[in-house]
């Protein structure tokens, strides 16, 4: 019984289905599945195979954007029951657009992405300043800052970031991933970000392996 409906909901975000996705949740409470159950055998299935997809070139943008809706609209029904149970996150991510660039699209499929793969996720928003990254990040204990960039002009925002945590004397604490069309590897590195994450599968295994290193 509880197979079948973990499948009608992986199946509903694969499908893009956001009120199916959301009314099968429900029901999978009303059933008396455990919150944590619903997320990792139902939810994070269908992303999954949406974030496959899309580093595939099988599914584009906007079919990512209704799937991340998909799984956020059930998310958010669990939302209540984990809080109460013995579910505990991976790890506190804090994500943002730096400061200067207000492009979100991306940044929002990573969160809905993280928080299906366990990780309790603190969105900064767009246009981030610097400080307020590392504000947001100590006073949430976050292991993790990510950021992401789609303007050449504000990437040095990152750099900046990094280099407040410096002087904080919290850079072996707090990590830092970065993201973008116009990043890549070499660029994380001269600025001292952790890791570059091209999609948001990147992003989960490039956390995974930061957190697990602390």
């Amino acid at each position: 019984m509880s197979q079948a409906i973990f499948t009608a909901i992986k199946d509903a975000i694969i499908g893009l289905k956001t009120e199916e996705t959301a009314r099968l949740v429900g029901k999978a409470l009303d059933d008396g599945i455990p919150a944590l159950e619903i997320i990792d055998s139902g939810l994070i299935k269908g992303i999954e195979v949406i974030g496959e997809r899309f580093k595939n070139n099988e599914v584009f943008l906007p079919e990512v954007i209704i799937a991340a809706r998909s799984f956020q609209a059930g998310f958010t029904l669990l939302e209540p029951h984990l809080k109460k149970g013995e579910y505990k996150a991976k790890g506190t991510v804090v994500l943002g657009t730096v400061q200067g660039d207000i492009h979100d699209i991306g940044k929002n499929i990573v969160a809905a992405i993280f928080k299906g793969n366990g990780y309790q996720v603190i969105d900064a928003g767009s246009d981030v300043q610097p400080e307020r990254f590392v504000d947001i990040a100590v006073a949430e204990d976050a292991q993790v800052i990510g950021m992401s960039a789609l303007l050449t002009t504000t990437m040095p925002k990152m750099k900046d970031t990094i280099e407040i945590l410096g002087e904080r004397g919290m850079r072996d604490r707090i990590k830092v991933i970065v993201g973008g069309a116009p990043l890549n590897d070499r660029f994380a590195a001269e600025i001292g970000a952790d890791a570059y994450c091209q999609d948001a599968i990147e992003g989960i295994k490039a956390v995974a392996k930061l957190i697990q290193g602390m």
